[in-house]
């Protein structure tokens, strides 16, 4: 039942290579392999090999982020159901993790949201923080998950409607510092001297 709820490529394409050279274009200059054919389900390729060999197919681009492989939310959506996904807004694109990252060990106190399968730290409510960990709780018949557009529909969240709407531009680093809070009050110009008495 759970291979019905997955799409053919997906698998393929979470255990795939990215950020190789091209055998065919090592000496160009865009020869990394970054991109994926979700109609030939094959090795990774580069931006020569798209123009040549796969014209007219569907292709996704890779990007990375801490050594980490992305995809951006715009393209992965049209051709899969990513609700229940953690995403993350780096460089100003909203991207969601291809495998499961690993986590140091420490106390998780506190924490109110964690990965269903790998216990990561979620920043938000979410079921799972990567693709791959959807796809481990597909196959392990956790909930009613789904990849399958035209079953679930694109089911968005109110939380992800809002963050969607506000544009949230938070780092991938929960340890980076907010901001300060706007009522802190900052000193202006260059500081006085008490006049001294005499």
């Amino acid at each position: 039942m759970a291979t019905m709820l997955v799409p053919p490529w997906l698998e393929s394409l979470l255990s795939t290579a990215f950020f190789t050279i091209c055998r065919s274009h090592g000496d160009a200059g865009r020869s990394e392999c970054n991109m994926y054919c979700l109609d030939c389900k094959g090795d990774s390729f580069c931006f020569y090999c798209r123009s040549s060999k796969h014209k007219d197919h569907q292709i996704i681009q890779i990007r990375r982020s801490s050594y980490h492989d992305v995809v951006r939310v715009t393209e992965i959506q049209k051709v899969l159901d990513i609700s229940g996904v953690q995403t993350y807004v780096i460089n100003s694109a909203r991207v969601l993790f291809l495998n499961e990252r690993p986590q140091p060990k420490s106390g998780k106190l506190g924490v109110s949201h964690l990965c269903e399968i790998c216990g990561r730290t979620l920043l938000d409510p979410f079921r799972f923080c990567s693709l791959g960990c959807k796809l481990v709780g597909i196959k392990r018949n956790i909930g009613n998950a789904s990849f399958n557009i035209e079953d679930e529909g694109i089911i968005i969240s109110k939380e992800e409607e809002e963050e969607m709407r506000e544009g949230s531009q938070r780092d991938i680093n929960p340890s980076t510092p907010p901001p300060p809070p706007s009522n802190v009050r900052r000193r202006k110009g260059i500081p006085h001297r008490a006049p001294f008495g005499s």
